[in-house]
C-alpha cells in the first residue's frame, strides 16, 4: 500500500491496482508505504476513493 498526502492535508492509502497506484509517488517524511490495509487504517489513514 501506498500512503499519499493530499493537498488538503487528507491521508489516503492505495492499494496494488488500484487505480491510482502507479502513480502515487512517495516523496516526504509524510508519506509512506504500508504492508497491509489493517495497518494504514490502524495508522489513521483512510482507503483511496476508486480502490
Amino acid at each position: 500500500m501506498k500512503g499519499n498526502v493530499n493537498r488538503k492535508g487528507e491521508k489516503t492509502f492505495h492499494v496494488p491496482g488500484s487505480r491510482d497506484y502507479a502513480r502515487v509517488i512517495i516523496t516526504g517524511a509524510v508519506e509512506r508505504m504500508f504492508c497491509s490495509e489493517a495497518e494504514a487504517t490502524a495508522a489513521g489513514w483512510r482507503p483511496a476513493a476508486g480502490k
